[in-house]
C-alpha cells in the first residue's frame, strides 16, 4: 500500500522529538526568567509629535504611491510600442 514509508517516517520524527524534548527539560534548558532583564524605557509621546508623525507617513505615502503609478504607466507604455513594432 501506498504511503507506508511517509507513516513510518512521521513516527519515527514523533519518537525522536519525544527523546530530545526528555533531554532537554532534565537539563533544565527551557527554563529561564524575565527577572533580571531591564526594561528600556521610551520618552512619552505627545498628541502634537503624533500628528506630525502621521502627516509625514501620510506624506511618504503620496510620493510613493505616485512613483508606482509613473512607473506603471511607463511600463506599460514600453511594452505597447514594444508590441506595436513587433507585430507590425
Amino acid at each position: 500500500m501506498g504511503g507506508e514509508g511517509a507513516m513510518a517516517a512521521a513516527s519515527n520524527s514523533l519518537k525522536n522529538n519525544r527523546r530530545l524534548l526528555s533531554k532537554r527539560q532534565d537539563k533544565k534548558v527551557l527554563s529561564g526568567s524575565y527577572e533580571g532583564v531591564k526594561m528600556k524605557s521610551f520618552p512619552k509621546s505627545t498628541p502634537a509629535l503624533l500628528n506630525k508623525i502621521k502627516q509625514q507617513t501620510i506624506e511618504e505615502n503620496r510620493v510613493y504611491k505616485r512613483k508606482i503609478v509613473f512607473i506603471t504607466l511607463l511600463l506599460m507604455l514600453l511594452f505597447s510600442l514594444l508590441g506595436y513594432y513587433i507585430f507590425i
